[in-house]
């Protein structure tokens, strides 16, 4: 089955400070410990000089064996946790999925 790739790109809110982000991002690269099916998981700052970021200062990378472990995580009490802690966080993000040929 092909991997799927679980790119979001988000924008903090302007009282949100740096520890405030570590924390989280932390607390989202720590569910490929807990939660089946995740391959690879990274977070980390917008880092390109071209600019085209829109306000999204930073974005996190989870990588699925498959569509099926992507759609058995999205439910999973452990990312429903992490979810609601980022969301209070954010004014927005963006997230796209796709298959890896």
């Amino acid at each position: 089955m092909p991997q799927v790739h679980h790119m979001v790109l988000l924008k903090f809110k302007q009282d949100v400070n740096d520890a405030m982000i570590a924390e989280v991002l932390q607390a989202v690269e720590q569910l490929k410990h807990s939660i089946p099916g995740i391959d690879y998981c990274s977070s980390g700052a917008y880092s390109s000089p071209e600019g085209f970021n829109k306000g999204f200062t930073h974005g996190f990378l989870t990588t699925f064996e498959s569509a099926a472990a992507r759609d058995r995580y999205l439910p999973h009490p452990k990312h429903e946790i992490v979810k609601n802690a980022l969301f209070a966080l954010l004014e927005d993000a963006v997230a796209f999925d796709f298959v890896a040929d």
